[in-house]
């Protein structure tokens, strides 16, 4: 059963005719972890709006939970929660205000309301701060809240726009944690949009990546790694004049890309190559600043399908 459906979905602003969502189609299962991951522009937070029913597309349709996001509105906000890109907590309640305050405007009963308090405040290991007042509390304790108070009404999709955004490494860490642990135990269907190529890695079962309003690639994060394969040296060097294409020449490259003072070549057995590259681009003239070998990551496909990095 899909918990989304998206077809021939577009967002054009009509000011300067702008697509930053171009003709994109995709379903997600009931119960799947899912990502948009590309670079700020990428249209990622468009189409989350648009599937929250906070924009309207201008051609195409979507259905979340089985409803129109553009015909059923109010029941399509009944099957959801959403953690905004931007704080949206109120800063002047504790957090356990915060969390009742969500759960009444939802209707949820007393005795329902305050078993599910306690339930998500253990999950996400805020039990004991949550009578202090959220101003008080770090970032990370501030997202972590937004997180329980997200899925406190039992929602059926979970939208998070970039949940990790600003975050320590160790944080991040916690978060991915607790994102799991609510898709294992309560069984919803999360959604997040994200340019941490690890976060879409370790969280999730699907990735589409997006590109300029374009999802560009669809699939599992292992067979996006598998459409690079092999091993990855990334070769850095200094600036000057000289013609990285003699890599191209070597006979066990079997891919090519150059990029800003970089070149990343694709091969088997990388370990074995390394000694050959050096000699080649010494007899070039190319001085290698550093070598890195590596094996795929979701970075170099965004590199390999777009020519540039995510982060450029």
């Amino acid at each position: 059963m899909w918990a989304i459906e998206v077809k021939d979905l577009m967002k054009r602003y009509r000011g300067n005719g702008f697509a930053a969502v171009d003709h994109i189609s995709f379903s997600v299962e009931s119960g799947e972890m899912f990502a948009l991951l590309g670079p700020n522009g990428a249209g990622k937070t468009t189409a989350i709006k648009i599937l929250t029913t906070l924009l309207k597309p201008t051609s195409g349709t979507a259905k979340v939970a089985g409803f129109d996001v553009g015909k059923d509105k109010d029941s399509v906000r009944k099957s959801i929660g959403i953690v905004f890109q931007e704080p949206s907590l109120d800063w002047r309640l504790t957090g356990r205000e915060n969390l009742d305050f969500h759960a009444r405007i939802y209707g949820i009963g007393r005795e329902e309301r305050e078993r599910r308090l306690e339930e998500v405040l253990k999950l996400v290991e805020l039990e004991d701060k949550a009578d202090v007042v959220v101003d008080k509390y770090s970032g990370g304790m501030k997202r972590s809240l937004e997180l329980a108070r997200g899925f406190i009404h039992s929602p059926k999709v979970l939208f998070l726009d970039e949940p990790t955004l600003g975050l320590d490494t160790q944080t991040r860490r916690r978060i991915w944690d607790y994102i799991r642990e609510l898709n294992d135990s309560e069984g919803v269907t999360i959604v997040l949009t994200t340019h941490h190529m690890e976060e879409a890695d370790y969280l999730c079962e699907r990735v589409g990546i997006m590109d300029r309003g374009k999802i560009i690639a669809l699939e599992t994060p292992k067979n996006l790694k598998d459409l690079i394969g092999s091993d990855l040296v990334s070769l850095e060097m200094n600036t000057g004049s000289y013609e990285v294409e003699v890599f191209k020449k070597l006979d066990f490259v079997t891919d090519f890309i150059a990029h800003e003072g970089f070149v990343t070549l694709k091969m088997e057995r990388g370990d074995l190559r390394i000694p050959a590259i050096m000699e080649v681009a010494k007899l070039a003239g190319i001085e290698i600043k550093s070598v890195n070998l590596r094996k795929p990551s979701l970075e170099d496909v965004f590199l390999h399908f777009t020519g540039r990095r995510i982060r450029e």
